[in-house]
């Protein structure tokens, strides 16, 4: 048996999120589909997390284990023929057998990019959130480092199954920027791992700040553990990328 690691990098508008759910479409149904066919017979493949329905990745990573004994550069250009365009595999190679992808990350990046001019070109609306509204910008600059740290982020979190297992909500984040570039203002957040929805709250959360709805110190208080209510609003899932995932 061969332990497979997969790079992927896909276009999310138009799949149900990563992970597989009963008559809609989604990347992991896509990508194991693909994988089965190959193999012969039906085969799991796991993700290094499950982004949103309509969220993108840049490096997504994936594994599988296989008993085909087929070359890694040649099972990347098999998927690739057996996979819709909009998800591609960038890269496929042997992984020791207990390679897992979600467990052994050690940090994730994301970005997400907002544009900010009057008009959005069609050819960008499917991979930004087009916010053409006054911003002070510079209070979403200063107050993006505030997410720094290792806090209790159960305020950012959408629900999710896994709180009835009594998850942990605490998570560290290593670096949060925004930049501004000409008309587009990128958020990019590193990370040891993130809760659902949690990026696009916390991209909600800086654009309230900008228009004056917040201030820096109530942000604050989301973060202090035992905070019963939910930061908001949630930004669009088509501003968001998976850069990649780090081990």
């Amino acid at each position: 048996m061969r332990r497979i690691k997969l790079t992927l990098a896909y276009d999310g508008t138009d799949f149900h999120g990563w992970q597989v759910q009963p008559q809609v479409p989604t990347i992991q149904g896509t990508l194991e589909r693909a994988v089965s066919e190959i193999e012969g017979r039906p085969v799991k493949v796991l993700g290094s997390g499950r982004t949103d329905a309509g969220v993108h990745a840049l490096a997504q990573v994936a594994a599988c284990t296989l008993e085909n004994p087929i070359p890694v550069a040649n099972l990347r250009r098999a998927l690739n023929r057996l996979l819709p365009p909009a998800i591609r595999v960038l890269a496929a190679e042997e992984a020791p057998a207990h390679f897992h992808p979600r467990r052994d990350a050690k940090a994730k990046t994301y970005e997400y990019r907002i544009v900010l001019s009057e008009i959005c070109s069609p050819f960008e609306r499917r991979y930004v959130h087009h916010h053409p509204y006054p911003l002070a910008l510079e209070r979403i600059l200063e107050a993006a480092p505030v997410f720094e740290g290792t806090h209790d982020f159960s305020a950012f979190a959408a629900a999710d199954e896994k709180d009835a297992l009594g998850g942990c909500t605490v998570r560290t984040i290593f670096s949060s920027r925004a930049e501004l570039a000409g008309d587009r203002l990128v958020y990019r957040v590193r990370g040891n791992g993130f809760l659902k929805h949690m990026v696009r709250n916390m991209v909600g959360v800086l654009l309230e700040v900008g228009k004056g709805n917040l201030t820096r110190e109530e942000l604050v208080h989301w973060l202090r553990p035992g905070t019963a209510s939910k930061a908001g609003p949630t930004a669009p899932a088509c501003g968001l990328f998976l850069v990649n995932v780090e081990y």
